[in-house]
């Protein structure tokens, strides 16, 4: 059986590895120019990071809006290892992460294709859909208390 954790991650030692799942995530596999998705946000955002069998799967971050607003965004699990829940256990983590803070609500902007991931966590669709990075996207919104 794989053994998958889940934690904020140490920026110094991990963000190589948070950098090598998104550049094979979005660049790679969905074609994102580098400079849309590393877009200098990253220092000041709380990282994700997913370890299954203690290598590194997947990620998401968090940057606070204000102070009652957080945003999760550059959700993003390696293909090999999809379909197992990892996106949704990442999700969970960075919503406790928020919780804790006494956050009131929080933003995605989600890949269209996955929103039913996120509606199952109790996301909600807010408007059309939209594209970004030339993708299909859909702005959703959790409220928190």
């Amino acid at each position: 059986m794989s053994h998958l954790i889940v934690k904020t991650a140490e920026l110094a030692d991990e963000m190589p590895a948070i950098q090598a799942i998104r550049r094979s995530v979005f660049q790679i596999e969905q074609g994102v120019a580098p400079e849309l998705d590393f877009d200098g946000q990253d220092e000041t955002a709380e990282q994700i990071i997913a370890y299954l069998d203690n290598q590194p799967v997947g990620t998401a971050r968090i940057s606070y809006l204000d102070d009652r607003t957080a945003k999760i965004e550059r959700l993003a699990v390696l293909s090999k290892v999809r379909g197992q829940g990892i996106g949704k256990k990442i999700m969970e983590k960075a919503l406790d992460v928020v919780a804790e803070k006494n956050i009131q609500q929080v933003v995605i902007h989600a890949q269209e294709y996955i929103k039913g991931l996120h509606q199952q966590l109790g996301f909600e669709q807010e408007g059309e859909r939209f594209d970004e990075a030339g993708i299909p996207h859909v702005k959703m919104r959790k409220k928190l208390r």
